[in-house]
């Protein structure tokens, strides 16, 4: 099981079913703060330095949000232009200083192994918030949360699921890491759908199959979503491609709308999407005519990555059993209490 206290959060491959139950049973703990019914200061005067040198607003903010849930105070860093690396300055030697006046560190960054690299050189624990199209650790546990409860509506649980990943399958971080943690449970079906240029890494297909899973390729979207219990889509990743040019030939290639849902999947099906869904005319990979579909899952989604990533800082810095110990009331109105 791993060691949370003092730790980096680099990789899903670091962590085994046990590591990821603790994860998700501290997350649940942390509901009622999310939802603002109480509050607890357990990281009263801890200092986040939330580092994203790729765009990001979603994750970006969700970090920031989930330490201030805990009492912690966030320092932002946003953008290559806006730091020393864009004088030159190596990812050791950044770490070195800025973990100085930090007690944890959640980083972006562009290129493959970067946040590994960064983390060589940190006196605190970093938790990885991307690093090119290589992992996204913290998206691919709130998937897998999300996965766990959506199934539970229905009396499923993941092993034996049936789950369809559409899209770019090549440079979506959010699948591979997922798939990771997906080939630690049993007899999973996997149906990937993308263009063959888009298909999902080797390395990936390999570790399920040699986790004993089965697997179709296609790329075809209809008469494949059939008996899938979740339909995981992804957006097409153009800051990842050559040029825009390129990316262009594989926007709005697979798309999902309330009459192809219909058509062509289980009443029950849960919608999954990492987000930002791209919702321009010549991409719309999910239309908003499913909005209102409650199978639609990919803002519950985003609800529980809140809670997978306080439930980190907690485990990291020590404090998950010391959670009631500081909590205090809630002074102002807030309906997400009446949720």
């Amino acid at each position: 099981m791993t060691q949370f206290e003092g730790s980096h959060i680099l990789s899903v491959s670091q962590l085994d079913l046990d590591s990821i139950n603790t994860i998700f049973n501290v997350a649940n703990k942390m509901t009622p703060y999310a939802l603002r019914e109480k509050r607890t200061k357990v990281l009263e005067g801890a200092i986040l330095g939330n580092l994203f040198f790729e765009p990001s607003t979603r994750t970006r903010v969700s970090f920031g949000c989930a330490f201030n849930l805990l009492g912690g105070h966030v320092r932002e860093t946003t953008g290559m232009a806006s730091s020393s690396l864009s004088k030159g300055e190596s990812l050791y030697d950044t770490a070195r200083v800025l973990s100085t006046y930090s007690d944890v560190i959640a980083m972006r960054h562009p290129d493959a192994y970067s946040v590994k690299e960064f983390a060589e050189g940190s006196r605190v624990p970093v938790i990885n918030g991307g690093d090119g199209p290589n992992e996204h650790p913290t998206q691919a546990l709130l998937d897998l949360f999300t996965i766990k409860k959506e199934l539970s509506h229905s009396g499923m649980g993941i092993d034996g699921m049936h789950i369809a990943m559409v899209g770019d399958l090549k440079y979506g971080r959010t699948v591979h890491s997922l798939s990771r943690l997906l080939c630690m449970h049993k007899d999973i079906k996997f149906t990937l759908i993308s263009p063959s240029e888009l298909a999902m890494p080797d390395y990936v297909i390999a570790d399920i199959e040699n986790a004993g899973h089965k697997i179709t390729i296609t790329e075809q979207l209809e008469g494949n979503l059939h008996n899938a219990d979740i339909l995981y889509l992804t957006r097409i990743q153009e800051e990842r491609f050559p040029s825009q040019e390129e990316a262009n030939k594989y926007r709005g290639k697979f798309r999902l709308n309330h009459n192809i849902y219909t058509q062509h999947c289980k009443s029950n099906t849960v919608i999954m999407h990492p987000l930002p869904r791209d919702s321009r005319a010549q991409a719309n990979e999910l239309d908003n005519d499913l909005n209102s579909h409650p199978s639609l899952a990919i803002f519950r989604q985003a609800d529980n990555g809140l809670l997978i990533r306080m439930a980190l800082f907690a485990l990291t810095l020590g404090v998950a059993n010391q959670l009631e110990k500081y909590e205090c009331p809630v002074n102002w109105y807030s309906r997400k209490a009446d949720r």
